[in-house]
This record gives C-alpha cells, structure tokens and sequence, in this order.
C-alpha cells in the first residue's frame, strides 16, 4: 500500500444537495463531482473518499440496499462515470463501508417485519419475537440504542457472506481502491479478518481505514486488519492547543504515538490525520483565532499520517452540529472557492509528494515550550525539521537538530541550526536536510 496519499473526504448526499428525506425521484446529482474534479488535481488529491453513496432512507447509515447507488444520487452508471473519470486522473477512490447495521427499510429487514420468526432471515439479525417492546411488536437490537439502525448478525455466514459479495461488486463494477469501515471499534473481529483476507487475496494494495475514536488503535491498525484509523486523539490535539496556547497538548500525544522510545504505540504506521469531518465541527469553528488555521493544518501535515481534507474545509467553511442535527457539518457549496488557505494546503501537498520523509519518516521531538515547538521526521534519504510559533509576537528557538544544516522549504535558504532559528508571529517553517548533499 502507497501511504503517500492525500484524501479528500466528500459527504456525497450534503455535497450534492440531495433531499434529507428519500423522495425516490431519480436525480443525477452525483455527476457534480465531475466538476470538481480540476479542483482536486489544483489542490494535490490524490484520493477521494465517499462517505455512503447507497440506498437509503435518510442520511446514508441507515442503508436499504447495498447493491444501488442511492436514487437522490444517481444510477450505478453515474457513479461509475464519476469513478472513472477520478482514476483517470489518477486519484483514487474509498468508500464507506457500513457493515455494521441497515436501515429499517432494508429488504431482508422488512421480510422479518412481515413474516416474523418465520422469515429465512430472522437470523440476520438480533431479534427477540417473545419481547413485544419494539416498534414493529417485537424486540431487535439498534446500533447503540438507535432502533432506526438495525445491527446486523455478522456471526452468520449468510450475512457475511452477502456483504462480500457486495464489495466484490463495488470492486468489480467501480474499481474501488479503499474502503473506510464505519464504527470499525463496534464490527466483529473475526468479519472484519475474513473480510481484509478474502480482499487482499486478489488486491494486496487495496486500502483499508477504519473508524475509531478512541482506545488503542493498534487493535484494528494491524498487517491482518486495518492499513490506518482516524486519530481522533491528534484531531483534539490540533484544536485544543491553538486555543489554549499549549503545545504540549499536541506534543505529548505525537511523542505517546509516534515517539522513539519503546513504550510509544504507532512508529512507523499511517493513521489518518484529519482536523475535521462529517461528524465533528469543521476546524475553523473550533478555532478561537482564525489566524490559526494555516498553523494548524502545517502541523497535521508535518506530523506522522495521511492527511484528509473534508470538502470546504480547505478554503476555511464553518460549521458547527448541534444536539439534534449534523446538517451544518454537510451542506451543499456550488462550488469550489480558492482563497491563501487553499493555497497553503496546495503547497503542503506539493511538499509531502516530493519529499518522502513526510511519509515514512520517524518522529523526535526536539523542542516544546507552550507556544514554540520543533521536531524532526526522519528516512533514508533526509530529515525534515518543522518548527512552529504560536505565539502573537516573534520567537528565536535554540535547539539541538542533529544536524548542522537545512534548507528552508518555502525560503529556499540555507539555515545553519547551531545559530538557532527566528520566527515570525504566527509562523512554521519546513527546513530539508538531504544525506547525500550533506
């Protein structure tokens, strides 16, 4: 699997202005991704990922058929347009994977409301008939108490055997590079095991990212489960630490994760580093000062990961959920916008392609105090050397790099270390210290 990956994370029914509620009138609207598509070979992406595309009643998670592309949406056929003009231009694309329930509206569901125990699927699911509370006049198991979602028995090989196959026919019939399990912490073990084995045994590269928002991730970020999870931990991080003005938030959660000392959890893995999504209030939101975006999107960048980028957030969109909905977090732009932060992002994206350190480079940190930090990534071939200074006045930092000199990635100048660095307010700097030039 290729890590050195930028993905762009797309809400497809919010993305494309669909209905909150299925009307079933068929509309093509998927096919806007199309027009987006010189937005993402601008930008750097170089894949895509869908959160849920198929039949649905409502939001996408309370999915009714696995097998069509959700009506709001389009046919099969637009979808597959949309993919092949994606792999064209050779960015990649993920889907969501949810495995873990359907929405009531799915069929097999439906057949167990109609013909009850007798029904050939009532094993598909957790029901009991003999406990009438349940709106249908018996009892089933919902995802986390939400009867809307009904979990499915992925103890039984008719069920596993059926999303499978499914994933064969998303392979199959849109080439498919990736798939992002939802709620991966709550789907069986042993499903998710069968599922990566029967996969890899004809696509050792297809990509697999799971959800998980909290715990050790290294249960599912494993070579016979999971190639990344979502690092929820870094995702606070990032937020929490402008805002209090405390480094050392962000700092001891990449040395915890990705530190050299023994005890730490990730060295050498690729979790996805992300500052918003789907389900969280997007970055500029969080923020107390806007003045912290570009900071806070160098360092997700600098630090060990897969950047994601959640569609609008680039250009700085707001949105906050609230108690009773995520519509804020989803909504329909008509088109894409290209402002300084764009830019940057482009830029950091133009980085990480060509320097390889971004990607499999170790991480040390080299200096932190509560608004300056310094550490270095390190490969074969260079090390890369970020610091950065949150503070609103400049900072001169005086550190030990390991090396005696870097190139200013944006500058283009040398740098000698051992006179120490200044930065501006509000300021990062990339330097590269090649081995062999060196």
């Amino acid at each position: 699997m290729d890590f050195n990956q930028v993905i762009y994370q797309i809400y497809p029914l919010g993305f494309c202005g669909a209905p909150k509620e299925n009307d079933h009138i068929l509309s093509h609207r998927i096919l806007k991704v199309l027009e987006w598509i010189p937005h993402f070979q601008k930008l750097g992406i170089t894949a895509v990922l869908f959160n849920p595309v198929f039949a649905s009643d409502r939001h996408g998670y309370d999915t009714d058929d696995y097998a069509q592309i959700d009506c709001r949406l389009g046919t099969n056929e637009d979808f597959k347009k949309v993919c092949d003009a994606l792999h064209e231009k050779n960015i990649k694309v993920i889907l969501d994977g949810v495995f873990n329930h359907v929405g009531r509206g799915f069929g097999y569901f439906q057949d167990v409301i109609k013909n009850r125990d007798a029904s050939p699927y009532k094993d598909w699911f957790i029901c009991n008939f003999d406990d009438p509370n349940g709106p249908d006049g018996f009892y089933y198991e919902g995802w986390e108490g939400h009867q809307e979602l009904v979990k499915l028995n992925l103890q039984q090989e008719a069920v596993r055997r059926y999303l499978l196959e499914r994933a064969d026919q998303w392979i199959a019939e849109f080439g498919i590079d990736g798939l992002r399990l939802d709620v991966a912490y709550m789907v069986d073990r042993s499903f998710m095991h069968e599922l990566c084995d029967h996969i890899r045994s004809y696509d050792p590269e297809f990509f697999f990212l799971g959800e998980m928002i909290g715990g050790d991730y290294n249960e599912l970020m494993k070579d016979s489960l999971l190639d990344s999870v979502t690092n929820y931990e870094c995702r606070k991080g990032l937020y929490s630490s402008m805002n209090s003005h405390n480094l050392f938030e962000i700092g001891y959660s990449l040395n915890r994760q990705f530190g050299n000392d023994q005890w730490c959890l990730y060295q050498g893995k690729h979790l996805l580093s992300f500052t918003d999504n789907h389900d969280v209030n997007r970055l500029a939101s969080e923020l107390e000062n806007a003045k912290d975006l570009p900071l806070t999107y160098a360092l997700m960048y600098a630090m060990p990961g897969i950047p994601c980028i959640y569609y609008g957030s680039e250009w700085g969109a707001e949105g906050k959920r609230t108690d009773w909905s995520d519509d804020a977090l989803r909504p329909c732009f008509t088109k894409p916008e290209w402002n300084p932060l764009t830019a940057l992002l482009a830029q950091l994206d133009t980085l990480r392609k060509n320097y390889a350190v971004f990607t499999d480079g170790d991480y040390k940190q080299l200096y932190l105090q509560n608004e300056q930090m310094v550490f270095r990534r390190r490969n074969d071939a260079g090390q890369l050397t970020f610091a950065i200074n949150i503070a609103d006045h400049a900072a001169h930092i005086d550190f030990d790099a390991e090396v005696e000199n870097g190139i200013d990635l944006y500058a283009k100048k040398k740098v000698n270390f051992q006179k120490g660095i200044d930065l501006k307010q509000k300021s990062f700097c990339f330097y590269y210290t090649d081995w062999i030039k060196e």
